[in-house]
């Protein structure tokens, strides 16, 4: 018997406009485009898709259990371009079988740099959830699985309002050689610091829920390849292979997948109609990631010294740091932030009133430049990953996006001296 822990990621970026050398304006995001693409994908997959997790949770009366991050950026764009799906997560919420999970608001790396901004960036999005859906997220999701044993201390650490330790435990990429030949079904624990092990909420070890990468990526990428030797993809043969894991099934995707990547024409909303009660009945469950983390102690210890991600054939920090333009443009950006944030602080006051609403500002939209779309569409890797970086790449070559990208970027050093 297997549980099977469905976590969706969701988001948009905020789309920077071509912003050429001679520009000056600091309005640097593409507002049309961004609407545009929002409704787009709202109608493909972010409605039908959650629309359909609904009445699955009510068909099934509560057995069928979801998770879900949404990064802030895409929360604020579906409250100003199609409210509606804010709607339908909301009903979602209420159903007391979705649990939202933390990541950083601006679906950020800002982990790697500056652990102040984290810890802002990641209560920025706590607050945006409670505000949105009445749940204080009690598990952590980096953006793009991004983990290591420094990151995973440092959601140890984090508290709440009320001095409790914010975390279950986090999501991460089952990598291969990170078990070295151990099952991804279990849950898992950091190494310990300073000798002490690491705790989570409510005095449990801090957990890891590992991704199958394999079985998640027979839906988010094989699904509708004739090429491939298992296509069909059938309920029934998934649901076996699922039952086959005997621990945790964590199937891990972005939530695109349904609709964005796989069409409605390839099946996929009614193989996602049907499975649940295929999965039911052999026996398994569902639950959410808390309830995964609060069931089951962790069985062994995942020793992750190096970031990794869920990125690609690596699995690392390549797609977004993986040559000298996407490490320069990180760099000036992280370093730029430090200015704004001092800038910030010190203006603080009602005499510098004015100021002050000038350097939040321009802190807001900095923190939109740090999120890692920019930087991934930069990305040169063109073997085994480039159909996918290609894919997601608005630019004509990922030399145009850095151009661009260091244009606004200069904009907004400008603005800071100013």
């Amino acid at each position: 018997m297997a549980s099977v822990v469905f976590y969706f990621q969701v988001h948009q970026p905020y789309r920077l406009r071509r912003y050429s050398v001679f520009d000056s304006d600091p309005l640097y995001f593409d507002d049309s485009k961004n609407a545009e693409i929002c409704r787009k994908v709202a109608g493909k997959c972010y409605l039908p898709a959650t629309r359909l997790m609904l009445d699955l949770v009510r068909r099934h009366r509560g057995e069928f259990r979801i998770s879900y991050s949404i990064s802030g950026t895409a929360l604020e764009q579906f409250e100003s371009y199609c409210p509606e799906v804010i709607g339908v997560f909301r009903e979602l919420a209420e159903t007391g079988c979705c649990e939202f999970l933390a990541e950083t608001y601006h679906h950020s790396l800002v982990c790697l740099n500056g652990l102040d901004e984290f810890v802002e960036q990641v209560d920025l999005h706590g607050r945006k959830v409670r505000s949105l859906f009445g749940q204080t997220p009690t598990v952590f999701r980096n953006t793009e699985l991004v983990y290591s044993n420094a990151l995973a201390r440092e959601l140890s650490s984090m508290k709440d309002e009320n001095g409790q330790r914010r975390f279950f435990g986090a999501l991460c990429e089952g990598t291969d050689r990170h078990l070295a030949g151990r099952s991804p079904a279990e849950v898992y624990r950091p190494p310990a610091a300073g000798g002490e092990e690491l705790e989570g909420r409510g005095g449990r070890p801090f957990g890891l829920l590992l991704k199958n990468y394999r079985l998640s990526d027979d839906i988010a990428f094989r699904f509708s390849n004739r090429g491939w030797a298992e296509w069909p993809l059938t309920p029934e043969k998934f649901a076996a292979w699922v039952g086959r894991t005997g621990g945790l099934c964590n199937l891990f995707m972005d939530y695109e997948t349904f609709g964005e990547h796989q069409w409605a024409d390839t099946g996929i909303f009614r193989f996602l109609e049907l499975l649940p009660q295929q999965v039911l009945d052999g026996k398994n469950t569902f639950l959410t990631a808390s309830q995964a983390l609060v069931s089951r102690a962790p069985s062994d210890e995942l020793d992750v010294p190096e970031y990794t991600s869920w990125a690609d054939t690596e699995r690392d920090l390549s797609a977004w740091r993986g040559n000298a333009m996407q490490s320069g443009a990180m760099d000036e950006t992280f370093a730029l932030g430090v200015k704004i944030r001092e800038k910030a602080a010190k203006l603080q006051g009602a005499e510098n009133k004015r100021r002050w609403e000038a350097a939040q500002r321009l802190l807001d939209d900095w923190r939109r430049l740090t999120t890692s779309d920019h930087f991934y569409y930069m990305c040169t890797k063109y073997f085994a990953d480039g159909d996918v970086h290609k894919y997601f790449n608005p630019y004509d070559s990922p030399y145009d996006s850095y151009i661009n990208f260091m244009n606004v970027l200069d904009n907004v050093r400008t603005r800071l001296a100013q």
